[in-house]
C-alpha cells in the first residue's frame, strides 16, 4: 500500500471531510488534491533519507512530533498548528518554499484544481503523511505489518535490499557509539 493509498483509505474519510471543510471544497476535491500530492511529499521524503542526517532528522521527527494526532483527531486538520506543523515538515523536506511553489503547481495541473489552493493544502498532507508513518513506524496504526512494511521499507530501505532491518540496525549502531 502507497502513501497515497494510506491516506484514502476509507478509515481516513473524516481527515479528508475536515480537508474539505477547511478549504470549502467537496470531498472528491479533497480526495484528489491529497491523491496529488502526497506522492510528492512521500518522494521528498525517500529523498532526504538517502543521506544518514536527512534520515536521522524524519525519524527524529516522527519520535518527537505526535504527528499521529492528526489522523486520530482529524478535526485538527483544520488548525493553523496543522499548517504551521505541516510548513515546517515540507522546510525539512523540500528545503525551499520554490519546491513547495513547484509540487503544488504540478498538482494543480494534475487535479485541475488551482494552485493557491493546493499551496494550502500541501501543509496538510505533509502533517498526514508524517501522521501515517508515525503510526506504522511508533505503533498504534493497527495495521498489520504487511500492510505498512512496504512504506517503511520504500522510505528507509537505503540499500534497497528489501529489508529494512539491516538500515535500522545499523542506524541503531551508529547512534549508540556516537
Amino acid at each position: 500500500m502507497n502513501i497515497s493509498e494510506l491516506l484514502l483509505d476509507s478509515q481516513n474519510s473524516e481527515a479528508i471531510s475536515e480537508i474539505a471543510r477547511k478549504l470549502g471544497i467537496s470531498e472528491a476535491q479533497a480526495r484528489s488534491g491529497v491523491g496529488a500530492l502526497a506522492p510528492s511529499v512521500s518522494r521528498g521524503m525517500q529523498h532526504r533519507t538517502k543521506s544518514e542526517i536527512g534520515l536521522n532528522d524524519i525519524l527524529d521527527a516522527l519520535g518527537k512530533g505526535n504527528h499521529s494526532k492528526y489522523l486520530d483527531e482529524p478535526s485538527r486538520l483544520g488548525k493553523q498548528e496543522t499548517t504551521d506543523d505541516g510548513n515546517s515538515i515540507l522546510g525539512h523536506i523540500f528545503g525551499s518554499k520554490e519546491v513547495s511553489r513547484n509540487v503544488a503547481k504540478d498538482a494543480a495541473s494534475k487535479t485541475g484544481l488551482g494552485s493557491s489552493l493546493m499551496k494550502k493544502m500541501l501543509p496538510i498532507v505533509a502533517s498526514m503523511v508524517m501522521a501515517s508513518l508515525s503510526k506504522k513506524v511508533l505503533g498504534g496504526g493497527g495495521s498489520a505489518p504487511s500492510q505498512s512494511g512496504g512504506l517503511l521499507t520504500s522510505l528507509l530501505d537505503s540499500d534497497n535490499d528489501g529489508s529494512i532491518i539491516d538500515d535500522v540496525l545499523g542506524m541503531a549502531f551508529k547512534a549508540a557509539f556516537r
